[in-house]
C-alpha cells in the first residue's frame, strides 16, 4: 500500500507478481530442537490469485493478492511441530494490543485439529518476500489471511494424517486428525502428532484441491469467542518483550533533538556542555530528507550515552540554532481560516450525482453547516523505539513497529546495503494507531549505532518527542449544504472536504486528498439522496500528515452523522428515524458507481455497500440504548453509524452536561457488523477499545501549532480519556453472520468514526447546542 500511495501522490503532484520462497527453514531459529516437521503448500502467486477469477478481475488485484508481496499459505513458514507434539505458528503481522497472535494462530490451530494447549506462536521478522505482506494496518490481517492461514492447517493436517496412515499401511481415507492424535478407526490405533511430524515432513506436499477445509461446523476455536489472548500470561506478568523492553549486550542509548519545525535544519551547534554530561558518549549530526520526508528522519543531533536518562540530559544542554524552514509560520488559528475560506468556495468535484443546482434553488428550505477536526496524533502508550546494531557490513534492528518491511527497504536505502544484510525483527507493539507504520525512528537507531562503530544502539522516542514530531492525522473543515423538501428531507447535498493530504510526506504537495481519503466516508456516501454533488477543494500540508486510526473516516463519520441530527431536528424528526429514512431500504451499492475507485482495495463486486446492513447496525445500537426513553434534565441521547474498513458500525450515547458544561458520558452502546467473525472476544475488545479512543477525539484531544512548533508536550496538554472518565456500560453488539462463506470485513479502525458524532448528537438532546468542532470543551455549556 505504500508503493501505491507514493505513486498516487506522485501523479496527483505531476511528479513522477512472485512466487513463495521455498528453502528449508532453520529448525534450530524457528523450532529451537531437532525433531521438528515443517510443512509446505506452495502454489505461484499467479495460479492462486486467477482461481476463479474474470478477465476484468484478473486484471486489477484485489484483497491480499493486490496488496506488495501478496501473501502465503506455506506450512513450511508457517507451522513447525515438535517431537513432543509442540507446534509452533509463526505470526507475520504485528500485534499492538488487537491479538492478531492470538487469532492466526487459532486459525490454524483449528484447521490444523490442535490441542490449543500445545500450540505457541512465534513473531516473524520482516521479509514479506518469504511470509508475505507483513504491513500491518487498514485493518486487514484477517480479512486478507484468514482463508489462506485455514489452508496452512488444513495441509499441515493432510500430511500428517498421510504419514500416519503410511505408518500403519492403511488407507489415508481411513485416518482421521483429532485433537492432536490421529486415529485409525478400525484398529483403534492411534499416534501422537510429534510421533509422525519427521516422517510426514519427507512427503510431498499435496495438491492444493486435495486439502480439504473443515465444514465450520466442525470449528473448536474459530467462532467461538472462547480463546483468550494467547500470550496473556506473559503480557500481565511483564515477561512479554515490547520495543522498549530490548536490551542487549554492549548497548548505548539515544535520543535525538530534531528541527521543533516540519523542513527546519540546523544553522549551528555547540556540543560542548552536553560532552560534560556524565554518561554522554558521542554526538552526531543526523541529516533530515528534504520534504517530502516520507519515512526517513527529520534530521537534528543524537546524544548517545550511557543510558537514556543521561542521553535526555546531554539533549537538554545543546545548544542549536535552527532555520525554522517553509513552516515557520505554521499557525492552526489561521490554517482553520483558510480552510474555512476555501470551503465556501467551488473545489474539485469528485462526484456528481444529478442535478445539485436545480434541485437547491427549487428547495423549499435550505440548512448549512460547517465542521472542524483538528490534528491528532495517535499517542500511543509505548513511544517509538528501536535498536539497530550496524556492524560488518550488516545492520539488525529490533523495533516495536507495523510495518517491518518498510523498515527493512528504509534502512538498505539510508545505508547503501542489500536486502540480505537488513533484518527487522518485530516486537510487539505498545499501541500503534498508524504511528508505527513509519519507520523513521528505526532508521535513527541504525545511524546512531553507524556512528559509534557497530555498537548497539537503543533510539527511545520521549512523549515530548512523539507529540512534537510525530505524523499527524490531518486537520479538516467539512461544509456541507442541503436542500430540502417540504418534509424536511434532502432533495440536494453539497460537501466540500478540506483536508491536508497523506499524499504530502510522499510527492510535492499534491494538495487534493487521494482517493483512499475520498473513498473514506465522503465519496462513498450512502445516503439514499438523489441530487448529490461532492467536492474537494485544495489544502497545503504544513507538518507531517499519517495514518490515524480510521484516518479520514474520523472527519467525514462527524460531519455528515452531525449534519444529519440537525436535518432531522430542523424536520421535527426523531434523529434515528430520520437517518434510516435517509439511508433508504435496503439495497447494495456499487462503489465504482458511486465515484469510489479504491473500495478499501477490495473487489467491489464481492463488496459493495449494503446499506440493509448499516441500518441493522443502527437499530441495534437504538435497541441497545433503549431509543426514545424520557431522560432527566441535562442527559441526551444520541446516535451515528458509518460504513468503513468495509464493515458497518453504529453508536449510541447517554450523557450528561452539567451546568459549567462539562460532558460525562454514561453508557456507549456499540454495534458492528464484520461478516464472519474469527475471533469474537477481539472484536469486543477492538469495539470497547474504539469507544474509549472516539471520546477522546469528541472531549479532549487536540495537536494546535504556533510558529510551526506543536503546542501540546504532554498528556497535560494533549489529553487522552482518563479511566474516571470511561462510560459505567459499554454494551458491544456483534451482529451474527450467517456463515464462512462470505467476506470479512476489517474490525481495528471501524469502531472509532461514530463514537465523536453520536456524543456531539446527545449533547445537542441534553442541552440544544450544537457541537460543530471537536474537541467539544466549551461547546457543551448549555443553552
Amino acid at each position: 500500500m505504500i508503493h501505491e500511495l507514493k505513486m498516487m501522490a506522485e501523479r496527483e503532484s505531476g511528479a513522477a507478481a512472485s512466487t513463495p520462497i521455498l528453502a528449508n527453514a532453520s529448525r534450530r531459529g524457528v523450532l529451537g530442537g531437532l525433531g521438528a516437521l515443517v510443512l509446505a503448500l506452495s502454489l505461484s502467486d499467479r495460479a492462486r490469485a486467477d482461481e476463479g477469477q474474470t478477465e476484468e478481475q484478473k486484471a486489477k488485484k484485489f484483497g491480499a493478492d493486490g496488496m506488495p508481496h501478496g501473501w502465503r499459505d506455506d506450512p513450511k513458514i508457517f507451522v513447525a511441530i515438535a517431537k513432543d507434539g509442540t507446534v509452533t505458528v509463526t505470526n507475520h503481522r504485528s500485534d499492538m494490543g488487537q491479538g492478531v497472535r492470538t487469532s492466526v494462530a487459532l486459525v490454524v490451530a483449528d484447521e490444523l485439529e490442535a490441542d490449543w494447549a500445545k500450540v505457541k506462536v512465534t513473531q516473524a521478522y520482516g521479509d514479506e518476500e518469504r511470509f508475505g505482506n507483513q504491513d500491518t494496518d487498514g485493518s486487514r490481517s484477517l480479512r486478507h489471511f484468514f482463508p489462506h492461514f485455514r489452508h496452512v492447517g488444513a495441509a499441515a493436517r493432510l500430511m500428517l494424517v498421510q504419514a500416519a496412515a503410511k505408518q500403519w499401511g492403511v488407507p489415508a481415507s481411513e485416518v482421521r486428525a483429532e485433537n492432536h492424535q490421529l486415529v485409525h478407526a478400525k484398529s483403534g490405533k492411534t499416534l501422537g502428532y510429534g510421533d509422525v511430524a519427521e516422517a510426514a515432513a519427507e512427503l510431498p506436499v499435496p495438491a492444493r484441491e486435495s486439502v480439504k477445509l473443515k465444514d465450520p461446523k466442525a470449528f473448536r476455536y474459530i467462532g467461538t469467542g472462547k480463546i483468550g489472548l494467547i500470550d496473556n500470561h506473559d503480557i500481565t506478568t511483564g515477561k512479554a518483550v515490547y520495543g522498549a523492553d530490548i536490551k542487549l549486550d554492549g548497548m548505548l542509548y539515544a535520543v535525538i533533538a530534531r528541527p521543533p519545525v516540519y523542513g527546519g535544519k540546523i544553522k549551528s551547534v555547540d556540543d560542548s556542555e552536553t560532552l560534560k554530561v556524565a554518561g554522554v558518549v558521542k554526538t552526531v549530526r543526523i541529516e533530515g530528507g528534504e520534504i517530502p520526508s516520507e519515512f526517513m528522519p527529520l534530521g537534528g543531533v543524537a546524544v548517545i550515552a550511557k543510558n537514556t536518562w543521561a542521553a535526555m540530559k546531554g539533549r537538554d544542554a545543546l545548544k542549536i540554532t535552527w532555520d525554522d524552514g517553509p513552516n515557520a509560520s505554521y499557525d492552526t488559528d489561521a490554517f482553520r481560516k483558510e480552510l474555512e475560506a476555501a470551503a465556501r468556495q467551488p473545489g474539485k468535484v469528485v462526484r456528481n450525482q444529478g442535478d445539485v443546482d436545480g434541485a437547491m434553488a427549487k428547495a423549499k428550505a435550505r440548512h448549512e453547516a460547517e465542521y472542524f477536526v483538528p490534528h491528532l496524533a495517535q499517542a500511543p502508550m509505548e513511544p517509538p523505539a528501536a535498536v539497530a546494531r550496524v556492524k560488518d557490513g550488516q545492520c539488525e534492528a529490533w523495533a516495536c513497529t507495523q510495518g517491518p518491511q518498510a523498515a527493512h527497504d528504509r534502512l538498505m536505502k539510508r545505508l547503501n546495503l542489500p536486502a540480505d544484510k537488513v533484518r527487522v525483527n518485530v516486537t510487539l507493539l505498545g499501541g500503534g494507531f498508524g504511528r508505527k507504520s513509519k519507520p523513521d525512528y528505526v532508521v535513527e537507531a541504525a545511524l546512531c549505532s553507524q556512528a559509534v562503530d557497530g555498537a548497539p544502539v537503543k533510539l527511545t522516542w520521549t512523549r515530548e518527542d512523539d507529540l512534537h514530531h510525530g505524523y499527524y492525522h490531518t486537520i479538516s473543515v467539512e461544509r456541507i449544504e442541503a436542500g430540502l423538501d417540504e418534509k424536511g428531507m434532502p432533495v440536494a447535498w453539497l460537501h466540500r472536504s478540506v483536508a491536508p493530504t497523506i499524499g504530502s510526506i510522499f510527492a510535492p504537495d499534491p494538495k487534493h486528498e487521494l482517493p483512499f481519503e475520498l473513498g473514506m466516508g465522503l465519496v462513498n456516501n450512502p445516503l439514499n439522496i438523489k441530487n448529490i454533488r461532492l467536492e474537494n477543494p485544495a489544502a497545503p500540508a504544513h507538518v507531517r500528515i499519517g495514518w490515524f486510526r480510521s484516518v479520514s473516516n474520523i472527519p467525514h463519520a462527524f460531519a455528515i452523522q452531525s449534519f444529519v441530527a440537525e436535518l432531522a431536528h430542523k424536520a421535527g424528526r426523531d434523529p434515528k428515524e430520520y437517518l434510516l429514512e435517509l439511508i433508504g431500504p435496503a439495497r447494495k451499492i456499487d462503489p465504482v458507481e458511486i465515484g469510489d475507485v479504491w473500495n478499501y482495495g477490495e473487489d467491489p463486486k464481492r463488496y459493495p455497500i449494503e446499506t440493509g446492513r448499516l441500518r441493522r447496525v443502527i437499530e441495534a445500537v437504538a435497541d441497545g440504548a433503549k431509543w426514545g426513553r424520557k431522560l432527566e434534565k441535562g442527559r441526551g441521547l444520541g446516535i451515528a453509524g458509518h460504513y468503513s474498513f468495509v464493515t458497518y458500525t453504529a453508536a449510541a450515547a447517554e450523557v450528561e452536561v452539567d451546568a459549567k458544561g462539562e460532558v460525562k458520558v454514561h453508557a456507549i452502546d456499540i454495534a458492528v457488523d464484520c461478516g464472519p467473525q474469527v475471533n469474537p472476544e477481539r472484536i469486543r475488545s477492538q469495539m470497547e477499545g474504539a469507544v474509549i479512543m472516539g471520546m477522546g477525539l469528541a472531549l479532549t484531544s487536540e495537536i494546535t501549532f504556533k510558529e510551526g512548533r506543536a503546542q501540546q508536550n504532554n498528556f497535560d496538554g494533549y489529553e487522552i480519556v482518563r479511566i474516571d472518565a470511561a462510560p459505567k456500560e459499554v454494551r458491544v453488539h456483534i451482529i451474527p453472520s450467517s456463515g464462512y462463506d462470505g467476506p470479512l470485513g476489517g474490525v481495528g479502525e471501524p469502531g472509532v468514526p461514530p463514537i465523536a458524532p453520536a456524543i456531539a448528537n446527545a449533547v445537542f438532546a441534553a442541552t440544544g447546542r450544537r457541537v460543530r468542532q471537536l474537541p467539544i470543551r466549551a461547546q457543551a455549556t448549555s443553552a
